[in-house]
């Protein structure tokens, strides 16, 4: 009888907790829904990032006023916004458009090539309270505005090469071995 009383109690258990995670997710639903995590940007351009959201299980808008960004940790130069846009949470099998908004980052004033992490905070209003949540991008930048012939480009530096080695004025570590 005590084992019999044992399944009984852990059956129970199981049951009253895969209900409680199925019943406590179906509240609401929010995203920054990323296309793109890895974003390369030139001095001066910028990219819409993401649509923002936060939605109830029926995909009617939670959202009292368009949610806002905070840069935690970035490169320099680089700026992100949240524009008020009409969007469609497809995440979520929603069909018509909602009140969200339009992520959108853009690059200026880049003065070297990097290649760094940024981290960004958006910012909720909803109908439930104050919610936040954090993303992680990768972001390439290059401080070029026009883009150069890289054949040309690569042609020069094997010549520019070839002609320090020929010359003797070449230190990379297989000539250097060599003198």
């Amino acid at each position: 009888m005590g084992a019999a009383m044992w399944i009984g109690n852990k059956t129970a258990l199981v049951f009253s907790f895969l209900s409680a995670v199925l019943i406590g997710n179906s509240a609401s639903a929010q995203t920054v829904h990323f296309a793109v995590r890895d974003v390369v940007l030139k001095n001066g351009e910028s990219t819409e990032l993401a649509e923002v959201w936060w939605i109830s299980a029926d995909c009617k808008s939670l959202l009292k006023e368009t949610p806002e960004v905070e840069i935690i940790d970035g490169p320099p130069g680089v700026t992100a916004t949240i524009t008020a846009a009409k969007v469609v949470p497809r995440t979520y099998s929603c069909a018509k458009p909602i009140s969200g908004g339009k992520l959108v980052i853009a690059a200026k004033d880049v003065h070297n090539h990097s290649y760094t992490r940024m981290v960004l905070r958006v910012r909720y209003k909803t109908l439930m309270g104050n919610r936040e949540r954090a993303e992680n991008i990768n972001i390439a930048l290059s401080r070029q505005n026009k883009p150069l012939d890289g054949a040309s480009s690569r042609r020069n530096d094997q010549t520019n090469a070839i002609d320090r080695i020929l010359n003797g004025s070449c230190v990379c570590c297989c000539c250097a071995w060599r003198k």
